[in-house]
């Protein structure tokens, strides 16, 4: 059962819902939004502790959101049931499906990681866009890699945009947010060869290489990769381009490199 049935726009708690949309208090709450079934669902699911749990019947779209409630309540959620008019109001969504959640921020170091003796990561550097972000995760998670490393993020983990492009998988893929030059000393370290992309590379990607322990490292969307990058690169590799368009969406060309390496492995098993 709710503790409190909310139907005032004006109510304390719907403003610091809609405040939780930007980066400053999220980071000073060390907390974040994640709306939507199927996001929560995945949260749950990865034992990850929601604070508080907001609900609207009148926007349910089928018949399971009362056992995900309970199990969110079960897990320690508090719950707090919203007028329609009022989850209109706090959800980040234009077509809401009755479902948000607050959850606490966390933060995962290169130490922390436990990874197998041959290791498929992705390393990407300066991401702008939160959509961008959350799809390169989701990727990442198809492609069965062990680690995301952001290196210089431009856009926080913790946008609603990339748990949402993420559909959740933002909660099951390990990711570090580090700088340059630690994570490529940590990546000669253990021996992890880093693999850059770029359309400037003599290399195709498809006639490299991309098997044992491996980085793969992606650019931003604006500038593509730093000069550190680039210089310090065990090997740089290109995707192919028979159009007029010089290079990819960097989520398209993380899935492509990142699935080029799988295949060299044997597969997604």
């Amino acid at each position: 059962m709710p503790v409190e049935i909310i139907t005032s726009l004006k109510n304390p708690r719907l403003k610091r819902l809609v405040r939780l949309r930007d980066r400053r208090p999220r980071d000073e709450e060390r907390a974040f939004l994640v709306e939507g079934y199927r996001e929560v669902r995945r949260a749950l699911e990865s034992k990850v502790a929601l604070d508080e749990l907001y609900y609207s019947p009148g926007w349910f779209l089928g018949e399971n959101e009362p056992a995900l409630l309970a199990t969110a309540a079960a897990a320690g959620a508090t719950l707090f049931e919203l007028s329609k008019d009022a989850f209109a109001k706090v959800a980040y969504r234009e077509r809401p499906d009755g479902i948000l959640a607050v959850a606490p921020q966390w933060r995962r170091t290169l130490a922390g990681l436990a990874l197998p003796a041959e290791p498929l990561l992705l390393v990407v550097e300066a991401i702008e866009k939160p959509g961008n972000l959350g799809t390169i995760l989701r990727s990442a998670d198809a492609a069965g890699c062990h680690a995301v490393i952001m290196c210089d993020p431009v856009t926080d983990l913790f946008n609603p945009n990339v748990v949402r492009a993420s559909t959740g998988v933002v909660f099951s893929v390990p990711c570090v947010v580090e700088e340059s030059g630690a994570v490529h000393a940590w990546l000669k370290g253990r021996g992890i060869r880093a693999v850059a992309t770029t359309p400037a590379a003599g290399n195709l990607y498809t006639e490299s290489d991309l098997r044992g322990p491996l980085a793969v490292v992606m650019g931003s969307e604006q500038y593509g990769l730093s000069a550190f990058w680039l210089g310090n690169a065990d090997l740089c590799v290109r995707i192919p381009m028979a159009g007029h368009a010089d290079s990819l969406n960097v989520a398209m060309a993380a899935l492509i490199t990142l699935f080029e390496a799988v295949r060299q492995r044997g597969g997604v098993r």
